[in-house]
This record gives structure tokens, sequence and C-alpha cells, in this order.
């Protein structure tokens, strides 16, 4: 089972519900194509927190996950201006939104608290199973594992965009100590989302 979550942002991947749900249709077709039917594939998107976010928000223009759970991030580079805002329409709009990969933004290694105030604010947090291992370097290493060993971390993701990543993600190579905190997070992760 598969949960693709393509990008939708401004001036850069100008994704919406309808181009993605036609390219989830060629694709779902493709595997019956290729006797491919026994894998199940579903749609979703990560939605970036820019100017045009809230515009879609109003507009129903964004794909939640299961229904009810909303995939959303920031710049690598800085916090979004309008994050906290979004984040409480997000809320009135009977949605839950879950920030991708929290690990990752530089911004935020130096203000730990941070994440414990998305948490308060009723924020999930979505970790990348690729920032495990050192595909992204060893600080946002450091910052997956503290997250991991604060019980911040509500879900997991591949967050694969390429064969590579996948490759990657075969390799990490993780402790018993990481594996029993992981694992009730990837089951978490199953049962919501299945």
């Amino acid at each position: 089972d598969f949960i693709c979550t393509p990008h939708i942002m401004e001036n850069y991947y100008p994704n919406n519900p309808s181009t993605i749900q036609s390219s989830l249709s060629l694709l779902k077709n493709a595997l019956k194509m290729n006797n491919l039917e026994h894998i199940n594939i579903e749609a979703a998107a990560e939605h970036m927190i820019d100017s045009g976010f809230e515009t879609i928000l109003n507009e129903h223009k964004v794909m939640p996950l299961a229904k009810s759970y909303l995939l959303i991030e920031m710049s690598y580079l800085q916090a979004s201006i309008n994050f906290d805002s979004s984040v409480q329409k997000i809320k009135t709009n009977g949605l839950f939104p879950i920030l991708a990969h929290p690990e990752r933004y530089m911004y935020l290694h130096n203000k730990m608290d941070k994440y414990k105030h998305f948490k308060t604010d009723g924020v999930l947090l979505q970790l990348n199973l690729l920032s495990l291992g050192d595909y992204y370097g060893s600080e946002v290493q450091k910052v997956a594992y503290w997250l991991l060993k604060n019980n911040l971390i509500d879900f997991a993701a591949s967050d694969v965009h390429k064969t590579s990543q996948l490759n990657t993600l075969k390799k990490i190579s993780i402790k018993e100590k990481t594996l029993m905190l992981i694992k009730p997070i990837i089951e978490k992760t199953i049962y919501n989302f299945r």
C-alpha cells in the first residue's frame, strides 16, 4: 500500500487535485497493464505553507491523507510567515495538520523548544525515514533521533522522490533501541493511513 504525496507549491509545483488525480489514474492504469493490480496506490499532497496556501484551503483544493490529515511543509531556509495562522485555519476546517520532515528545517535546530510548541498547538510531526541515516547530513540525523527520543514524532514516511533514495533507504542500519522507538510510530502510521 502506498500513498503518493506530490507537492503543491505556488510558482514551483502547480499541482492541484485535478492534475494529481489524473496522474494517479495513469499510474493505476499502468499498474493494471503490467499485472500489478496487487499494488494499492492512493494520492494526497504535501502542501507548502506559502502565500497561496490559504486560498487553496478556502477553495477546498487541498488533498488530505485519509480524509482528515493535511500534510504541510515550510521552506528549508526560513519559517513560513503565515505558518501559525495557516495551522489554525487547517484545524478550523476540521483537518489535522502534519508537518513533514520537521528534522530537516535547519533554522529550528537551535530552537528545539519550537518542536514542543508545534505539538502543543496541535501540529503532528512526520519523520522522514531517510533522516535516520546520513542522507541529509549528521545535523539532520541528530535532530531526527532527538525528536524520536523525546516522543515528538507521530508518523513516519519514506519521502522517496527517486530510485537512488529508495536504495539509500534500504541500506540504513539502526540500533535495536531506535527500532523500539520507531516501530510503534510505523504501526501507528499504517493504522491511520491504511
